[in-house]
């Protein structure tokens, strides 16, 4: 019997940069997916077939270590995620079957909305579901996490993987990163737009990659800030105050990190309390402030995205935008008033157009349910999650 995976790609509407630094997230999951249909086999080889990108190849659980396939050569890089879950689970105790599976996404690869962490979730729950075990929801979490950090080399937070496991249709999740404690708060009656500037990051480079260096940024300053402030155990613990206070200590670079993730911190936590009290206008503007943050503070932005930003704060409707995911290109993030949707797309789209020359990618999203499983797949081919959005390459 066949075994069919879903796993949806997320966005994060405040709180970047801010997972690896024991932080608060407001992501939420998306209907754009993942789709996996997998066959268990018998032996040590698994065999993958990414159909948006016409490739197959095939490893033995076994030499997960070496990251090679069959006839030796070096695993291509979409292939690590599947793997490195694998050998995470391993490294658990638990021991993966092996299968011969295919999938296909319309999640756009390299736009900063977690296609590799919807692989990483739709993998681990393929796995839990044929080895029928217990593993909580973020567990599995920390599992694929691992298996991103320590497998592909992407030295991430958890927030791509616990959004794509536990989205909630018509909600938006609140999680403390350092705690793992969250809530699912009502979103409605709101139109979430992506905008995909056509440029996309590569933060599993062979050579250390922006985001990496953020992070060790990020450790730097925490490093020093301890010197001066004793009890903090992560720059999530340092208060604008304090930073204000002590900032003086750190090089510059790492001021504006700092700075970076304790304000931005804070945004997340008055934000969350503009949905709770559908406050949709000042969430908004956090989201604008959320952005130039990235732009001026940790220098994640691009011009693209920072055109789309200025463009959308410009028509009529917008109440915030800003650049979801990791930046250095990829997507912005839209918050639009329903009654004006169809000309914010439009007049987004034009605008990018003569300011740039390249041609965006804009569509609405809605919140949805975190991974799921069915039974009983027979077949499986490349398809629209809505018509006319379907077709992006995993990568």
């Amino acid at each position: 019997m066949s075994v069919g995976v879903y796993a949806p790609g997320r966005v994060n509407l405040l709180g970047e940069h801010v997972d690896y630094n024991g932080g608060f997230v407001l992501p939420a999951a998306i209907d754009r997916y993942l789709r996996i249909i997998a066959q268990p086999v018998d032996g040590d080889v698994i065999t993958l077939n990414a159909l948006d990108l016409q490739q197959q190849v095939s490893f033995k659980i076994a030499n997960l270590e070496v990251k090679q396939t069959l006839t030796g050569e070096p695993l291509p890089g979409w292939a690590l995620y599947p793997a490195g879950v694998c050998w995470a689970l391993a490294r658990q105790g638990f021991h993966p079957q092996a299968v011969t599976a295919e999938y296909t996404s319309t999640i756009p690869s390299g736009a900063g909305l977690s296609s590799s962490a919807a692989i990483e979730t739709a993998f681990g729950l393929l796995w839990q579901v044929l080895g029928d075990w217990q593993i909580d929801r973020m567990k599995l979490a920390e599992i694929c996490l691992d298996a991103e950090i320590n497998y592909v080399g992407v030295n991430c937070g958890i927030m791509d993987q616990f959004a794509c496991l536990h989205g909630q249709a018509g909600h938006v999740l609140f999680l403390d990163t350092q705690t793992l404690e969250w809530e699912a708060i009502p979103f409605p009656d709101t139109n979430l737009v992506v905008a995909n500037t056509g440029t996309i990051h590569q933060l599993g480079a062979p050579s250390i990659s922006q985001y990496n260096q953020r992070r060790n940024e990020c450790e730097q300053a925490l490093r020093m800030l301890m010197q001066v402030l004793p009890g903090i155990q992560s720059l999530r613990d340092v208060t604008p105050d304090e930073l204000g206070e002590f900032e003086h200590v750190l090089p510059v670079i790492l001021r504006k990190r700092a700075r970076h993730v304790v304000e931005e911190c804070r945004r997340v936590q008055i934000a969350a309390d503009c949905l709770r009290r559908q406050e949709w206008r000042e969430f908004g503007n956090l989201m604008v402030a959320g952005h130039a943050s990235l732009r001026d503070l940790y220098d994640v932005s691009s011009p693209e995205l920072d055109a789309l930003v200025e463009i959308a704060a410009g028509l009529p409707g917008c109440l915030g935008a800003r650049l979801t995911g990791a930046g250095f290109g990829g997507c912005t993030i839209n918050l639009v008033d329903r009654n004006f949707l169809e000309p914010f797309i439009a007049g987004l789209g034009e605008g990018y157009r003569q300011m740039t020359g390249r041609e965006a990618g804009i569509f609405s999203v809605r919140t949805s349910r975190g991974a799921w499983v069915e039974n009983s797949i027979n077949t499986l081919s490349p398809f629209h999650s809505r018509e006319g959005t379907g077709g992006w390459v995993i990568s």
